[in-house]
Parts: C-alpha cells; structure tokens; sequence
C-alpha cells in the first residue's frame, strides 16, 4: 500500500523509465540502423530529426509515466488486495495498451504539427500500419519489463534484486543492519477460537496494514514467519529520527484505528509485540532454488529472545541496550530498564529496556 513518499518514489522513477525506453527506441531508429528507414510514413533522418523525437521523448515520457503511477496506486489502493495477482497484472496489461496507442496516436499528431510533416492518411491509418504496431510492442514489451521489476522489489525488497543480479552477495559480506521482530500477541490463543482459516485471514489483514506503513520507515521485510514479521534496515538507516521505533508505534495506532473491522470481522482487537537490535553480521545468498538473501550471525537469534522476553516482562516493546544509546527518544518516548537477558552460549547478560510512548 502506498504512501505519499512512496508514491512520488514510484512517479520519479516510472517517467524516467518510460523516458529512457523511448529514448533507446530513438537511438535505434536513428542510430542502430545505420541506414535510412522509414518511421511511421516517412521522416528525414538528420540531427533535428532526432532532437525533436527526443523532446516527444521526454513528453511521452512524463505522459505514460504519470498515469502508469496512477493506475499502479489506484490499484494497490481499491483493487489488489480483492483480486488475485494474475488477473491484476491481466487487467493491468489491457489498460496499458489501450493507454500506449492513445499516447502514440498523440505523440504522432503533436509531431505532424511541430515537425510539419506528413504522418497520417486517414483517421484510421494505425489500424493496418505495420510500423505502429512494431512501436506500440516494443513499447508492451518494456511496460512488461516494468512490471516485472516492480514485482521483484515487491517480493525481494527496493535493490535486492539488482544486488543479486550484480553478484554483490555470492560471497558472504558483513554489514551492519538493524531488525525488529513482529509478533502477534495471544496467538495461540486466537488460533484455537478463530479456527485456522479465519486466524489466517486475520494474520493477512494484519500484514497487510503492516505494509501500508513500512516503506514510510524505509524498512525491508527480511520474512513472514507464521504470526511473526522480520523487518530490518540498515543499522543508520533504522536508527535515523527513531524509524523503528516511530514505525511500532504507529502500526498499533493504525490497528486501533481499524479495530472496528476487527471487532466486526474476529471479534478481536489485535496487538503485536516486537523486540529490535542490531549489530555486525554477515549477508549471503543461500540455495538455487527459491534463492533469497539471508542474514547469518547472533544479531538474528538475539533480536527474537528479545521479542520472547515480551510476554515474561509484560511488555509491548523491548529494545536492547546499544541500540537506546544509539537512538534520540527525546520526549516522545520514555525508556525503563526491565533486566538482563542471558542468551544461551553467552556468559554474559544482555541489558533490555522497554519502550513507552509519553
């Protein structure tokens, strides 16, 4: 689900994308080739031919870019979450190609006025023009294209995707991040009265409102773990104007804010403790199969005996010890020192601290 910031993040890049495609069809037309060809009817091939199909270029660019991040919010907005991802990658194909002949039909007009030439016979010239129709699928193609990678950041994470293509994490490299184990509180409990089916119904309305809110907080979704989510940052990243803690605290409010959906629905009102730390550990791809990204050091197993304290302690959020002195809680939030937590093969005790909203 988008926000604002992720919003004008996909209109940025969905205009410079389409700019680009248009601009590497131009290089093609007029460079590739290396010869005369024939664009449309007939268009001189020289240096003011090709500035001024790049300037349709950029109109085009903002043109298709702008509505595709529209309809892209439209549908994460009213529709995705009702419909299945085939039908909506269906339905949004359809809607993209109706959209790409009427851009070109006018970006074809706006040239015949700018560029004084002869493009078009009749109304319904498009229609048996093989050389229209050889734009409009390359240009199909690419929106393909840009439908995949927004599917691959959607299930891999913003850049996971083009580090792997890259090779950056073939071989193990430590990086410094920092996580929050999510948990739904009782569930146990709630399993046994909603039965399986409603709990897991309920366990998808929960990480959806969890989405809605994540990219707010430039936070990554390391897995869904049964009732849990692993969520991580880079460590300045997530400790930067208090993101992982800001992005807690308002998920309980937007729970709180749907509890009467809630209460109609599973006639329960949810509530998610978590535990956040971080440190030094290392990042690999693991398996040629279903190959993911995975996080390997005591920073993992640490953060979730910090999220298990929760329910012994009574808390809602638990935080170790470096990462409040890293954070600037100034007056929004109070700490309390709860104790010290022995994780099994260490000697010595980790210092946790709860967290409270003032």
């Amino acid at each position: 689900m988008y926000n604002l910031k992720q919003f004008l993040r996909l209109f940025v890049y969905s205009i410079l994308f389409w700019t680009l495609a248009f601009f590497l069809f131009i290089f093609i037309r007029f460079v590739a080739y290396g010869e005369e060809q024939e664009a449309i009817h007939s268009v001189s091939d020289n240096t003011s031919d090709i500035f001024s199909w790049l300037h349709f270029g950029v109109i085009l660019g903002v043109l298709i870019g702008t509505v595709y991040s529209v309809i892209e919010f439209l549908f994460e907005k009213l529709i995705t979450k009702n419909i299945y991802l085939g039908l909506a990658i269906f339905l949004k194909t359809i809607i993209y190609l109706v959209l790409l002949v009427f851009s070109f039909l006018f970006i074809i007009n706006l040239a015949e006025i700018e560029m004084d030439i002869d493009l078009v016979n009749d109304i319904s010239w498009w229609l048996n023009n093989g050389i229209f129709w050889v734009v409009i699928s390359y240009f199909f193609i690419a929106s393909l294209v840009f439908q995949f990678v927004k599917l691959a950041n959607e299930k891999f994470g913003r850049g996971v995707l083009f580090n792997m293509i890259s090779g950056k994490y073939r071989k193990p490299i430590e990086e410094e991040r920092l996580f929050m184990f999510i948990d739904l509180k009782s569930s146990t409990t709630l399993a046994e009265k909603l039965g399986h089916y409603k709990y897991s119904q309920l366990l998808q309305d929960c990480f959806f409102d969890l989405n809605r809110i994540i990219g707010r907080y430039n936070a990554e979704v390391y897995q869904y773990v049964g009732d849990e989510a692993v969520l991580s940052w880079n460590y300045n990243k997530g400790i930067k104007n208090r993101r992982c803690i800001d992005l807690y605290f308002d998920f309980q409010k937007l729970l709180v804010k749907r509890s009467n959906y809630y209460l109609k629905n599973y006639e329960i009102e949810p509530f998610f403790k978590a535990g956040i730390h971080g440190g030094k550990l290392i990042v690999t791809e693991v398996g040629t199969l279903k190959k993911e990204l995975a996080y390997h050091g005591d920073v993992i197993n640490t953060t979730s005996r910090i999220q298990e304290a929760c329910n012994k302690y009574n808390q809602s959020l638990l935080i170790s010890e470096n990462i409040l002195k890293d954070l600037n809680l100034k007056s929004k939030y109070k700490s309390e020192k709860i104790g010290d937590l022995l994780l099994k093969g260490k000697k010595d005790k980790l210092k946790i601290y709860g967290i409270h909203e003032i």
